[in-house]
């Protein structure tokens, strides 16, 4: 399901209009019927939430926001982070009339509609336009170009904001004449002060309702970083308390408005430690199906991705190893696709490893022959080099007798001969070995062989 869609109320809200129009210099009261989250917008930098590398003292959006400096802007980061926002608060600011417009509906006619109007107030009236224009990346290469003359006279101080990188989605003109700043997702902790302060101000619930803590950490997670997804959610929440005059929002009357149910995993408890070690013995044991349940609880919970994947890399080598060399392969590459493309598509790397590395045979040998080696050397059997394998690239190293008598394995048809490889104290001591299952069946006759030939047994 898109993330659009997670939410089950206000589906019969009416579409933001093509364009909007707010006159300059102060902030404009939205009414009571308005969404909470227009109503909850900021209306000064003070009561923004997040953002603090654009907006710490001296940095560019902030001095932008008061006023300083005006420059067109690309604001380029995911949604409900506040583009909207900053590009209202520019205009406040800066004392210029506001024009929102939405990439998804303009054409080049309302564009230069807009730039033609912004031009005749600023002639006739000193009136200047801060002109938003949302979904940039949605515009034709033309409808872009059609605003480079207003940008390059300052007709217009352009707010542009996109989801996707500009620098792939933004023509060079428009990007060389603007300045790209990157929003981050907001955190746990901005995401729960704004629900705290749409409880309690009086532009949203005005403290009317209070909110159990499930209920809130239910809220901040279906968020996933969206101030906007974030007070729907609570809107909704407190639209079906009211309904039935309950006073407070618990977990079931959040979970009854939004079809998405609280799972119960605690990222630092012991939900935590059970279900990663229920995937770990579900792959162990071959059952892909148990195996995905659990990852899709972990990936539901907001598990961070990043663990599930270097979990699969570690099981990868240590339950299956040489059985399916390629398992590693597919954990590693799975590892760097979500480091890569992140959530939520990196879930489908995740359930291939998965699904790979339940599915595939099993064999602990390679743990089983490190951890043998392992314990040998801490028990202190950790000979000398033999002398024939010692390093004789440098002076003196022939006087010394190393690398002298040294049996090089190409010289032979078969690439293997006989020669003592490990310390005095180690021949004959076995770490592999490799079971009758999937790719090491055939290296269970092989190493046999080669340690009788290495070892001159034959």
């Amino acid at each position: 399901m898109a993330q659009d869609e997670l939410f089950t109320v206000n589906a019969d809200l009416a579409p933001p209009p093509e364009r909007t129009e707010s006159n300059a210099g102060e902030p404009q009261a939205d009414p009571a019927s308005s969404p909470l989250a227009v109503r909850m917008r900021p209306r000064s930098l003070d009561e923004v939430v997040g953002q603090q590398h654009l907006l710490r003292e001296g940095a560019p959006l902030r001095r932008l926001v008061e006023g300083a400096a005006p420059a067109s802007v690309l604001l380029y980061g995911p949604p409900g982070t506040g583009k909207t926002t900053l590009a209202n608060l520019v205009s406040i600011a800066t004392g210029r009339r506001f024009v929102a417009m939405s990439a998804l509906s303009a054409g080049v006619k309302e564009v230069r509609g807009v730039i033609e109007e912004a031009r005749r107030r600023r002639q006739y009236n000193t009136e200047n336009t801060v002109l938003f224009i949302d979904e940039v990346h949605r515009f034709s290469k033309t409808q872009q170009d059609a605003l480079l003359g207003a940008v390059e006279d300052r007709t217009v101080l352009l707010v542009a904001a996109t989801t996707e990188n500009p620098s792939f989605s933004v023509v060079s003109p428009l990007l060389s004449r603007s300045l790209v700043l990157q929003l981050r997702p907001l955190t746990d902790a901005d995401i729960a002060s704004l629900i705290e302060r749409a409880l309690t101000d009086e532009r949203g619930l005005g403290g009317e309702l209070t909110l159990t803590e499930d209920a809130r950490a239910h809220l901040v997670r279906l968020a996933g970083g969206d101030a906007r997804r974030a007070l729907t959610a609570l809107e909704a929440a407190a639209d079906a308390a009211s309904a039935t005059e309950a006073k407070t929002i618990d977990l079931a009357i959040v979970e009854s408005t939004v079809d998405k149910a609280a799972v119960r995993y605690d990222r630092d408890g012991d939900q935590h430690y059970d279900v990663i070690s229920a995937f770990i013995k579900s792959i162990r044991g071959s059952d892909v199906d148990a195996a995905l349940h659990y990852l899709a609880r972990m990936i539901e919970a907001g598990e961070d991705p990043r663990f599930l994947a270097r979990r699969l890399v570690v099981h990868a080598s240590e339950d299956i190893g040489m059985a399916d060399p390629t398992a590693l392969q597919s954990a590693v590459a799975a590892a760097h696709a979500v480091q890569f493309i992140g959530m939520p598509e990196g879930r489908l790397a995740l359930a291939q490893a998965t699904i790979h590395l339940a599915t595939a045979p099993k064999s602990n040998a390679v743990i089983t022959g490190i951890d043998a080696a392992l314990a040998d050397v801490r028990a202190g059997l950790a000979g000398t080099v033999p002398p024939h394998l010692r390093d004789g690239h440098y002076a003196g190293a022939k006087k010394l007798g190393n690398a002298q008598g040294y049996r090089y394995p190409h010289n032979v048809p078969e690439g293997v001969l006989a020669q003592q490889y490990p310390p005095d104290e180690l021949v004959g001591r076995d770490y592999y070995e490799p079971t009758q299952r999937g790719a090491e069946r055939p290296l269970a006759e092989r190493v046999p062989k080669l340690r009788r030939t290495i070892r001159g047994e034959r």
